[in-house]
């Protein structure tokens, strides 16, 4: 079997599992894409590893093609989202299950190799939750549905009331990501990590600055929970 390779949004990097690994760019058809070697598994920020690309502008298709060049078969993607639904509170970890994007999205072929059913793996999906159950008593949802948002911005209310009917989370990548893993043969898995609750939610409009405290706050949990993971998720290459 091939390597893991994490995905994770912006300064993934610096998370404390692989802060100190080397930083490798590797050449693509469509650009060089930056990333981290661990070892037994190579961590990508999909944003970028020196500059901030926002979310509509990020090449999916580019960035998990350096993976599969790099020898990786298989992906976990870390999404940061707003939660649709107060039940399902900040700190919350969610393992979607199927996901919504009525936008364009883009293709890693521009030919009949597009035209694929895209989904989670399902045998990579439960050896995710499996590794997660063994390392970690942090609970997990399993289960529920990711809209994307083209973004770079964030959903007005009424949208949210919208969304909220169909899906349990919105974030601005996962789908897209999702679909080019699926064309390009790799099995992908997500975890979703409530930083927010979508605007409309909570009791006041949301802001920025509560998107961004709850990121931070998040950030030593998910670095403790995939680091007790990683045994697992990596043996499941050799």
């Amino acid at each position: 079997m091939g390597r893991l390779a994490l995905v994770g949004g912006h300064g993934f990097q610096t998370l404390d599992p692989w802060a100190g690994a080397p930083k490798v760019r590797l050449p693509t058809e469509r650009g060089a894409v930056g990333l981290l070697d661990a070892g037994t598994h190579l961590v990508l920020p999909r944003h970028g590893i020196d500059a901030y690309t926002p979310a509509h502008l990020v090449d999916h298709a580019r960035n998990l093609a350096a993976l599969l060049d790099s020898g990786c078969d298989r992906v976990l993607a870390i999404c940061s989202v707003g939660s649709l639904h107060p039940e399902l509170g900040v700190g919350s970890f969610l393992c979607p299950s199927d996901f919504i994007e009525l936008g364009q999205v883009d293709t890693a072929f521009d030919d009949e190799r597009g035209h694929i059913v895209p989904a989670f793996d399902p045998v990579w999906r439960r050896l995710v939750l499996e590794a997660w159950d063994t390392g970690t008593d942090e609970p997990i949802r399993d289960a529920g549905i990711y809209w994307q948002s083209p973004g770079p911005r964030f959903e007005t209310p009424a949208e949210v009331r919208l969304i909220a009917r169909h899906a349990e989370v919105v974030g601005m990548t996962m789908a897209s990501e999702c679909v080019a893993a699926s064309q390009l043969g790799l099995a992908y898995a997500a975890i979703c990590v409530v930083d927010n609750l979508a605007n409309g939610i909570g009791e006041a409009p949301l802001t920025r600055e509560e998107y961004e405290a709850g990121h931070a706050a998040n950030r030593e949990r998910l670095a403790a929970v995939l680091g007790a993971a990683l045994r697992s998720l990596t043996a499941e290459g050799e």
